[in-house]
């Protein structure tokens, strides 16, 4: 049943991007060129995601379980640190150059657009970057060694 509803789930978010125009990399594009002919319609998109999340994270915070039954696992951390600031810059330059996020871009990719191929190619290889250093440099980590 888990599965069955993650699949669920997934098929709305992915259908959402669609209907939102997200998995169209123009109209992202649209959206991000502010000295160009902006296109605000993505805003709106993203208001109404900001006010749906606002009252889903307000409810998960209360909650120990989810509805599945399954362990409620929300960051605790609230600071701001280089890594975080770092990370959130290098996502905004790939999605202004590329007008693709993950989500957006794995749903492109089902439709089979070439662009789409290209930037989860390039996002799993900055993903595999990045978990090599992560083991090399926290001996912490779960797989390092």
């Amino acid at each position: 049943m888990y599965n069955l509803l993650s699949l669920l789930a997934g098929a709305v978010f992915g259908l959402g991007l669609l209907v939102s125009g997200m998995a169209n990399p123009a109209k992202v594009l649209g959206f991000l060129d502010l000295a160009g002919p902006w296109d605000p319609s993505l805003a709106l998109v993203m208001a109404g995601a900001i006010a749906v999340a606002s009252i889903a994270f307000g409810v998960a915070g209360r909650r120990h379980l989810s509805l599945m039954g399954q362990e409620m696992k929300l960051p605790s951390s609230r600071t701001l640190d280089r890594r975080l600031v770092a990370g959130s810059l290098l996502f905004g330059v790939g999605w202004g150059i590329a007008g693709f996020c993950p989500g957006p871009a794995l749903v492109a990719l089902g439709m089979g657009q070439g662009k789409a191929l290209v930037f989860v190619a390039a996002m799993l290889a900055g993903m595999g970057a990045f978990e090599l250093l992560e083991r090399r440099g926290n001996p912490q980590h779960p797989k390092a060694g």
